[in-house]
């Protein structure tokens, strides 16, 4: 068998294999982008970026809780301009090495989205994530942009009629069907989905104290504890849309990553596994993917992608309950 070929292409952009740091982690500078990219990652996204400077929350905005983390940050970031800057450098060293970039942004209204998409664009990220689903901000209509199906697509039209590079819409968990708001940002223009963001807002409480161990009191949830739930997640995106799909949550390990693409998606994003794993896990999780690709024979990841059986297994099959440990 020749070597297994665990390159992507999503929306035009070629991915050298299909790990992604996903928006919010390290993406705080070029220099972290720059040093993701050199450890593994197939792609890497920069913090979301809006139309002004934001402070964010004060500190501790994370923590671990045992299961996962829980983070309000509040998009602290320098605002467009300053991303701008590090996205076109990030690029400039990271392109001859077959590592896309990827530049996220928010916005607080539907009209001021398109203006942060038209003034990230001259740095020519490969692709643009929209952030339409953080769940620690305030936003124009008092919810999500990505609540209802109609918000949801005003906005991915308004960014769609901003620039010309692909975008990728981001989606939350925290919405009832989640394959709605899928198939209205891609009638709308979406060329790419990527889920989850954190899920919440959750809570975690020092006994102690009797204090909240964030400074928002309130945060989304990431990390192991959430990955059954994005691979659902996009296991339903998969089965609505036919667009490309990031698969984002709790993954840290191979496993988690073969279990994404086998839902659906076309690349992982990797995020809160790095606080335990470290940049390792990109190089780690492509290593593993490999292994597996080996071990069964497949040539390329559409090989096994969206391949979950309708059924479980039948009585007496052997079913190997996977471990958070495991690489």
């Amino acid at each position: 068998m020749s070597e297994p070929d665990l390159s992507v292409t999503i929306c035009g952009v070629r991915l050298r294999n299909p790990t992604v740091l996903a928006s919010g982690i390290l993406g705080l500078s070029e220099d972290l982008l720059i040093r993701v990219g050199e450890a593994g990652a197939g792609a890497v996204t920069s913090k979301s970026c809006g139309l002004k400077p934001r402070a964010g929350y004060p500190n501790p905005v994370v923590a671990d809780w045992g299961a996962g983390l829980i983070n309000a940050v509040g998009l602290s970031n320098p605002g467009v301009d300053a991303t701008m800057e590090e996205v076109r450098t990030a690029k400039r060293v990271l392109k001859p090495k077959g590592v896309a970039v990827i530049a996220s942004i928010f916005a607080e209204s539907v009209w001021d989205f398109g203006v942060v998409a038209q003034k990230i664009s001259p740095a020519e990220p490969d692709l643009i994530e929209v952030n339409i689903s953080c769940p620690n901000v305030e936003h124009e209509f008092g919810q999500f942009f990505c609540a209802t199906p109609y918000v949801a697509a005003q906005v991915t039209r308004r960014v769609k009629q901003s620039t010309d590079i692909p975008i990728i819409v981001k989606l939350s968990p925290n919405e009832a069907n989640i394959a709605e708001i899928a198939r209205a940002v891609v009638d709308a223009g979406a060329d790419a989905v990527s889920a989850i963001n954190t899920l919440g807002p959750g809570m975690v409480i020092d006994i102690e104290s009797r204090a909240p161990i964030i400074s928002n009191r309130i945060g989304g949830i990431s990390g192991a504890a959430i990955h059954p739930i994005a691979v659902r997640c996009v296991n339903d995106i998969a089965r609505a849309v036919p667009v490309p799909i990031v698969g984002i949550g709790g993954n840290a390990a191979a496993r988690d990553a073969i279990e994404m693409i086998i839902a659906g998606a076309h690349a992982v994003g990797i995020g809160s596994a790095i606080y335990s794993r470290g940049l390792a896990v990109f190089a780690e999780t492509t290593r593993g993917i490999e292994a597996y690709m080996r071990q069964h024979n497949f040539a390329r990841l559409d090989d096994f992608r969206n391949s979950v059986m309708e059924t479980a297994p039948t009585a007496g099959s052997r079913i190997v309950i996977p471990q958070p440990t495991e690489p």
